[in-house]
């Protein structure tokens, strides 16, 4: 009784911090809404105030400005206008955050790349963009280079190298940034007088369901309200705290949740180019962060850490983020004694968020949005209908698709392909002409205890021809499309299967060869090439015949169901690509029994 007394009270009290949320007023389309009219706000507020730690680095608010309308000048003076689009390959530090606050202030796109991309995967998205521009670090320039044919930034003027410490040389086919830079040109570009709200800040490459990488449209509102959303009922945060950003910033979690997040409200924030999990309790108190963005891997991994001294007693108070699975947030309450944990859930591409306001457990909150969950036969990848044709709506606490209604409070921006767009909504799901956006994920409702009468969501799990790994989304069609172009191939069969002790789903194969005859090493070589290494699949199962639906789609279920496990596919062969290795090997009932006690170390 006393519990349940202390809770009402409790929640009660996060009012204080939910009524302004919902009588906020998002921007008006022409509105001078922008990050970087944010970011200048805060710069008037806090200018020598630190912004950024990186490494042994450290830049205040009015430094980055100033090396941010530094290269904004030199790319108006380059001929960038209003909604050209740049392209930006550059692992997260300092350049990269002056590279999209320069842009963002003369209203030029960023076209984000994911660090991970080569190949076709690289060359589609690039080219896709249509840009003018293209800014790489010189860390990722021989991802560029081995590509450099087949994109349409080919002059030396158009690509711009930015250098990485002194480990790297400008390569003879692009230009050096820096000695291209009119380091006394500070003032802020007129052109920011001409970003509005309405107008797209960055191009944010998502898998989607299928075909190659769409590029989700994020416009300055969007990137402005999130914010304002985040940092008032997600993490709390003011101008005192700093953030631990390990997530990569060409994200919309690392970007939105994270650096804009900080630039909102003048915040402080340790950016890492990657994750390290034995460097982050020390970095953590080195660098007094207080919050901290997080994918739901990540927090997998530190919860299998061996304690260590400087977990405890930690600053880490708040931390937001999506993913977190239910088996681990006692660990991170407990364990790590955070306290607030704002678990959220929203597609870029999507028309909807979820956000865990009342600091419940394991939910990933409640919306505002006009949604429905529908039964959805995962055994035929499709909804559910009655006997009349319409579709069902799921009972209280079962898993259903989650579809949400388009309208004038939930804005689908959707990618730049409008048919891509367009597969993504779902018509007439209860009167003639509604519009609902096809979120692609089964979610249910939850009991919670006392909620202000809102309900609260679980995710559930992913359907269709996605599944997440490594913290990324992977089209499983995209896939097979590479692996089918592999000589000895047929055709690929790709979908994910769940590891014990790893988040989300691993890469599976399955496909028809001669297996006596089939080359190894040079199909090992040919997926490092092709595929980004979240993408590549950890196992291959070699069998005789691919089943196929009555509309020749390759069926999944089977196959899933029975993954590698060596007790349910004797007559098959398993390999097995082991983490850390680049080939492929027969999986044997050693290795299996270490995959299946969870150290296997995927």
């Amino acid at each position: 009784m006393i519990k349940n007394i202390l809770e009402f009270f409790r929640v009660i009290g996060e009012l204080r911090f939910i009524v302004p949320l919902l009588t906020y007023k998002w921007p008006e389309p022409d509105d001078s809404a922008s990050l970087a009219h944010t970011f200048q706000e805060s710069v008037d507020k806090f200018g020598e105030k630190d912004f950024i730690y990186f490494e042994d680095q450290t830049w205040t608010y009015s430094q980055t400005n100033e090396a941010a309308n530094i290269l904004a000048n030199k790319l108006v003076k380059e001929g960038i206008v209003h909604s050209d689009r740049v392209v930006l390959l550059m692992e997260n530090r300092p350049e990269f955050v002056i590279s999209i606050l320069a842009l963002n202030k003369i209203g030029a796109i960023g076209v984000l790349i994911n660090t991970s991309l080569t190949g076709t995967p690289l060359i589609h998205c690039i080219n896709a963009s249509d840009s003018k521009k293209c800014i790489v670090g010189a860390e990722l320039a021989s991802s560029i280079e081995d590509v450099l044919e087949e994109i349409n930034v080919k002059d030396k003027t158009n690509l711009y190298w930015v250098a990485d410490g002194k480990s790297y040389s400008c390569p003879e086919w692009a230009s050096d940034l820096n000695n291209l830079l009119n380091k006394s040109e500070t003032d802020t570009p007129k052109e920011i007088e001409n970003v509005t709200a309405k107008d797209t800040a960055f191009y944010i490459f998502t898998s989607g369901t299928t075909g190659v990488p769409k590029a989700a449209l994020f416009p300055n509102t969007k990137i402005v309200a999130a914010s304002t959303n985040i940092t008032r009922g997600g993490y709390r945060m003011n101008e005192n705290d700093c953030m631990y950003n390990c997530l990569p910033l060409y994200h919309s979690t690392g970007l939105m949740l994270g650096l804009c997040a900080c630039v909102h409200v003048g915040a402080s924030t340790f950016i890492r180019r990657k994750f390290s999990a034995s460097s982050f309790w020390k970095e953590a108190q080195k660098f007094n962060t207080t919050a901290f963005v997080y994918v739901g891997e990540l927090c997998r991994y530190l919860s299998f850490q061996e304690p260590c001294e400087e977990e405890k007693n930690n600053p880490i108070s708040k931390m937001v983020g999506n993913g977190l699975r239910p088996d681990l947030w006692d660990c991170f309450r407990n364990r790590f004694g955070v306290d607030r944990i704002c678990e959220i859930y929203g597609a870029s591409e999507g028309n909807g968020m979820f956000m865990n306001l009342l600091n419940k457990d394991q939910t990933i909150g409640m919306t505002n949005v006009d949604l429905t969950l529908l039964e959805y036969d995962v055994a035929e990848d499709k909804l559910k209908t009655d006997e009349n044709g319409k579709y069902i709506e799921v009972k209280e606490h079962q898993p259903g698709l989650a579809l949400v209604k388009i309208g004038p409070n939930a804005v689908y921006n959707g990618y730049t392909d409008k048919k891509a767009s367009e597969e993504k909504v779902i018509s007439n799901v209860f009167e003639d002409g509604d519009r609902w956006f096809n979120t692609g994920d089964l979610i249910k409702t939850m009991d919670v205890g006392f909620s202000l009468g809102r309900k609260h969501y679980q995710f559930v799990d992913r359907v269709g021809d996605t599944f997440r790994w490594k913290s990324e989304n992977v089209s499983t069609n995209e896939v097979a499309e590479i692996l089918n172009t592999f000589d000895q191939v047929n055709m690929a069969n790709v979908f994910g299967v769940k590891v014990p002790q790893s988040e989300g789903r691993a890469g599976m194969v399955a496909f028809n060869c001669a297996i006596n005859d089939f080359k190894w090493n040079e199909f090992s070589e040919f997926v490092s090439n092709k595929l980004p290494s979240y993408a590549q699949p950890v196992f291959i199962r070699i069998i005789e015949e691919l089943e196929t639906t009555g509309t020749f789609k390759l069926k999944k279920n089977d196959l899933r169901e029975e993954a590698y496990h060596l007790d349910k596919v004797s007559d098959d062969n398993i390999f097995v690509k082991k983490p850390g290795e680049n080939s492929y090997v027969p999986l044997d009932k050693d290795f299996y029994e270490v995959i299946m006690n969870g150290s296997a170390g995927f």
